[in-house]
C-alpha cells in the first residue's frame, strides 16, 4: 500500500537526481570545474544523505506494517508491455531507505577522504563525476520500485565501475581489470534479465508488490528457476562463487574507489537482490540449499585468498568476498536469516570502508607501495591510521563489543540453527578471518620497518584521517545501535511478522555459540601473531601458493568464458542455419513458384482456352471415378 502523507519521503527523487546532475555537471563543464568540482561532488552525496536522515525520521515515526508498507513515489510511466505499465517510481521503505544512508553516508566519507587523496590527480574533477555517477545509480537500484527500474541502476553500477576500476589509462593492469569485472558482470546481468522476462511472463508485472503476491502461483520449476537465475545475478554483483574472481584484479582502481565498491555499493547490490527478493529464494528448497553451498563456499574461499595475498588492498578484496558470503548465506536461513544479512551489510559498510581507507593511508605514505612484506613499524609513523585500523579490525574480527561482533555472532548462531555443518563453515570463516587481519595488522603496523631507507612513511593529511576516524568510531558502536532496533522496525517494514528468536529449535544455545566463536577468534589471532611476529615468512606451502592464485579463479573464469562463448555460438548457427535459413527457403520457394506461375500468364486467348479445356476435362475423369468408387 501506499501510506498516505507523503511528507519529506515524497522528495525521495533527489536522493538520485542530484548525484546524477552533479555527475553530468562534472563531466560536461569540464576544466572549466577543476578547482572547485570536487567540493561539488561531495555535496552530491552529503546533501542526499541529510535528506535520506529525514526520511527515515519520518519512516520510524510512521511505524509501517506489513510487507509493501512504503512510500511510493511516482515519477511517470516509463514504458506500456501490452496492457502492463513499468512505471519509473520510487520505493521508500526501511530497506531501500538504509541502503540509501549506507551508500550516501559512508559515501559522504570516502569522497572527502577522496578529495585529499586524488589531490595531484589531474583528472580528479574527472574522478569525482564518474563517483557521483556510481553513487546515483546504486540509489536508483535500491529505491526503484520494480525490477525493470532496479535494472537501470544495476547497469548503471556495472558501467559505472568499469569507468573507475580503469580510472588510471595508462596503466594495462588498469583497463584489464575493468574489462574483466565488467565482462564477468555481463554473466550475472544476464541471471537478471532472464528472471525478469519469467516474471513477466507469470506475473505480468516487474513491480514488487504484484511480482511478490503471485509468487505461490508460480510453476513449481519457474520458481526455482527465477530463484536460481536472481542468485547468478548476485553471484556476478556480488563476486560469488564461482564468478568472484574479478574482484580482487579491481584493486587497480584508486583506493576511494575500492573502498566505495566493497562498502557501499557495488558488491552490496547482490545482497539487497538476494533480500529483496526474498521470496524466491526461500520458497523452493533446491533454491534455498544451492544459495546456501554457494554463500558457504564463498565464504571460506574468501578467507583463503584473504590468508595467502600479500597486497594489502587484495587481502581486503578476499576479505570481501568471504564476508559477503556470509551474507548471501544469511539471506536464504529464513526471515530472521534476511534481517541479520542486512545487519551484518551494514556494520560491514563502516570497518570495511574504514580498512580501505586506511590501506588507501598506507599506500599514500610509502610511495603506492601494497605488498605488506615490505612495510612493517608504521604504527609510530602513522599512529592515527594504525588506531583506526585497529578498531576496524577488531570489528571484522568480531571482537566483542564491536559492531562486527553482534551482527557475525547472530549469523554464526542462526547456521547452527540450520545446520552444523553450515554452522561450522561460518566458525572456520571467523578463524581465518582473525588469522589473516592479525597477519595484515603484525606485517603492516608491527616489527621493523622494512621500506627502502629512500621513503620516509607519514602520517596521512587531515582530511584523510577525519573520515577514517569517524568510521573508526561507528566500527566500534554501530553494532550496539543496530542490535537494539534492527529487529523491530526493520524486521516489521520486511513484512516478516513475529520476531522469531535465533536460538529456537537450535541444538546448541547462543551462549555455547558465543563461547565457539570467540574461541575461534583467540585460535585465529594468536595463529597469526605466532607465525607472523618475527616478521614475513617464505609462504612457499600449496596452500599459500592456490590462495594467491585464487583457487583457480582465472581458469574457472576462462572456462565459463569459453562455455559462454561456445553457447553463444550455437545460438548464433541456430539462428543463422534454422532461423534465417527457414526463412530464406520460404523466400526461395516463393519466388519459385511465383516464376512458376508468371510463365503460365502467357496473355493468350488460345492457351487460356486449353487450359480451360483441360481442367473440364480433368474434373470430368475425377466425378468419373468417384461415381465408380461410390
Amino acid at each position: 500500500m501506499i501510506l498516505g502523507g507523503m511528507g519529506v519521503a515524497g522528495w525521495a527523487w533527489l536522493l538520485v537526481v542530484i548525484p546524477l546532475a552533479v555527475a553530468a555537471a562534472l563531466l560536461l563543464l569540464g576544466r572549466l570545474a577543476d578547482r572547485w568540482g570536487h567540493w561539488l561532488g561531495v555535496a552530491g552525496v552529503a546533501a542526499p544523505f541529510a535528506l535520506a536522515v529525514a526520511i527515515l525520521s519520518q519512516l520510524i515515526g510512521n511505524q509501517p506494517s506489513g510487507q509493501g508498507s512504503a512510500f511510493v513515489v511516482k515519477w511517470f510511466t516509463w514504458l506500456q508491455i501490452g496492457s502492463v505499465p513499468i512505471e519509473a517510481a520510487l520505493r521508500v521503505d526501511h530497506l531501500s531507505i538504509l541502503f540509501a544512508l549506507l551508500v550516501t553516508g559512508v559515501g559522504s566519507l570516502i569522497f572527502i577522504y577522496a578529495v585529499a587523496y586524488m589531490a595531484d590527480d589531474p583528472g580528479r574533477r574527472r574522478f569525482f563525476g564518474q563517483l557521483n555517477l556510481f553513487a546515483a545509480s546504486m540509489l536508483l537500484l535500491v529505491l526503484a520500485d520494480n525490477y525493470a527500474l532496479l535494472f537501470v541502476g544495476w547497469e548503471g553500477v556495472g558501467l559505472a565501475s568499469y569507468l573507475l576500476i580503469g580510472f588510471w589509462q595508462a596503466k594495462p593492469s588498469a583497463g584489464v581489470a575493468a574489462k574483466k569485472a565488467f565482462l564477468m558482470n555481463r554473466i550475472g546481468d544476464l541471471g537478471l534479465l532472464s528472471a525478469m522476462a519469467l516474471m513477466m511472463t507469470n506475473a505480468g508485472s516487474l513491480a514488487f508488490p504484484a511480482v511478490d503476491s503471485y509468487l505461490m502461483d508460480y510453476p513449481p520449476v519457474w520458481k526455482i528457476a527465477v530463484g536460481l537465475l536472481l542468485l547468478l545475478a548476485a553471484c556476478g554483483k556480488s563476486a560469488q562463487f564461482p564468478l568472484q574472481g574479478w574482484l580482487t584484479d579491481a584493486m587497480e582502481g584508486p583506493t576511494p574507489v575500492s573502498a566505495l565498491i566493497h562498502a557501499a555499493t557495488m558488491v552490496t547490490a547482490g545482497v539487497y537482490l538476494m533480500v529483496r527478493s526474498h521470496g524466491f529464494i526461500t520458497v523452493s528448497l533446491i533454491s534455498l540449499l544451492t544459495v546456501a553451498i554457494v554463500g558457504a563456499i564463498t565464504i571460506l574461499i574468501g578467507a583463503w585468498i584473504g590468508a595467502a595475498k600479500r597486497d594489502i588492498k587484495q587481502v581486503l578484496a578476499g576479505s570481501t568476498m568471504s564476508q559477503i558470503g556470509y551474507m548471501i548465506l544469511s539471506a536464504c536461513l529464513g526471515p530472521m536469516g534476511a534481517v541479520l544479512a542486512i545487519f551484518h551489510l551494514l556494520t560491514h559498510g563502516a570497518f570495511k570502508a574504514n580498512l580501505f581507507l586506511g590501506a588507501g593511508a598506507v599506500m599514500h605514505a610509502t610511495g603506492d607501495q601494497t605488498n605488506m612484506e615490505k612495510f612493517g613499524g608504521l604504527r609510530r609513523l602513522m599512529p592515527w591510521t594504525a588506531l583506526a585500523f585497529a578498531c576496524s579490525t577488531l570489528a571484522i574480527i568480531g571482537f566483542p563489543p564491536t559492531a562486527g561482533f553482534y551482527s557475525k555472532e547472530h549469523i554464526i548462531a542462526l547456521a547452527f540453527s540450520w545446520s552444523p555443518v553450515l554452522g561450522v563453515v561460518t566458525v572456520l570463516g571467523a578463524l581465518v578471518t582473525a588469522f589473516y587481519m592479525t597477519r595484515l595488522v603484525q606485517l603492516t603496523f608491527f616489527g621493523q620497518s622494512r621500506l627502502p631507507k629512500k621513503v620516509k612513511p607519514h602520517e596521512a593529511p587531515a582530511l584523510m584521517i577525519w573520515p577514517m576516524i569517524v568510521l573508526a568510531i561507528a566500527s566500534l558502536g554501530l553494532g550496539v545501535w543496530l542490535n537494539r532496533v534492527i529487529f523491530g522496525w526493520l524486521i516489521s517494514s520486511l513484512g516478516y511478522g513475529v520476531v522469531v528468536d535465533p536460538e529456537q529449535g537450535s541444538w546448541i544455545h547462543f551462549d555455547t555459540i558465543s563461547i565457539v566463536a570467540l574461541s575461534a577468534l583467540a585460535v585465529g589471532v594468536l595463529a597469526g601473531w605466532l607465525v607472523y611476529r618475527r616478521g614475513p615468512r617464505a609462504e612457499t606451502n600449496l596452500l599459500q601458493q592456490a590462495g594467491r592464485a585464487e583457487l583457480g579463479a582465472d581458469i574457472a573464469g576462462g572456462w565459463l568464458v569459453r562455455g559462454s562463448l561456445v553457447i553463444a555460438d550455437g545460438v548464433a548457427w541456430v539462428d543463422r542455419v534454422l532461423v534465417d535459413g527457414g526463412i530464406n527457403l520460404l523466400v526461395r520457394a516463393g519466388l519459385g513458384l511465383s516464376a512458376l506461375l508468371r510463365r503460365m500468364q502467357t496473355g493468350k486467348v488460345r492457351s487460356y482456352g486449353l487450359v480451360m479445356a483441360l481442367g473440364v476435362c480433368a474434373f470430368l475423369v475425377l466425378a468419373l471415378i468417384m461415381s465408380a468408387v461410390i
